[in-house]
């Protein structure tokens, strides 16, 4: 395979690994009865990209999207994707293939910014949440759910090294 091949190989299959972790998380928080962000208002936010609408007051109260539920969903993955290539990227593939902690950790949490410099904002929430409900609470969430995101980096990276060993 090609070293751009891997390269793909490795970005694709721990960017789904540590999206699937932090999905995980956010089902457990869900089952203890704490809302987290429902993917259909990231779907509803790009679908209105078309008519160049890029932020909302409240996303919740612009008109619905067809498919804004599967959109959110496919944009979730290949953003999580998108950060474990840069993950790779920076680090190479020798840590793909010997992963450690740290990197993954420090990209988990570099990525909280996404959120509160832009989806928050964009979906009416403010910078850092700043307009939500409870904004400590929000940003608390976001923090914890990145941190498992890099956490789920650095397992789908480890299990990825054992598996083509």
């Amino acid at each position: 395979m090609s070293e751009a091949g891997k390269f793909l190989v490795y970005a694709a299959s721990i960017g789904v690994g540590a999206t699937a972790l932090m999905d995980l998380w956010s089902l457990l928080l869900r089952k203890l009865g704490i809302r987290t962000l429902d993917l259909a208002m990231v779907g509803r936010w790009i679908g209105h990209f078309r008519e160049g609408v890029f932020s909302h007051e409240r996303i919740v109260a612009a008109a619905p999207v067809r498919g804004e539920r599967a959109l959110g969903w496919c944009a979730h993955y290949l953003i999580g994707i998108s950060f474990a290539a840069v993950l790779v990227a920076g680090w190479g593939q020798e840590w793909a293939q010997r992963p450690t902690l740290f990197p993954a950790l420090l990209v988990g949490l570099v990525t909280v910014l996404a959120p509160y410099l832009i989806m928050q904002p964009a979906l009416g929430l403010g910078f850092f949440a700043s307009k939500a409900p409870n904004p400590p609470a929000a940003r608390l969430l976001s923090l914890l759910a990145h941190s498992i995101y890099g956490l789920g980096l650095y397992a789908a990276a480890s299990l990825l090294a054992w598996g083509l060993r």
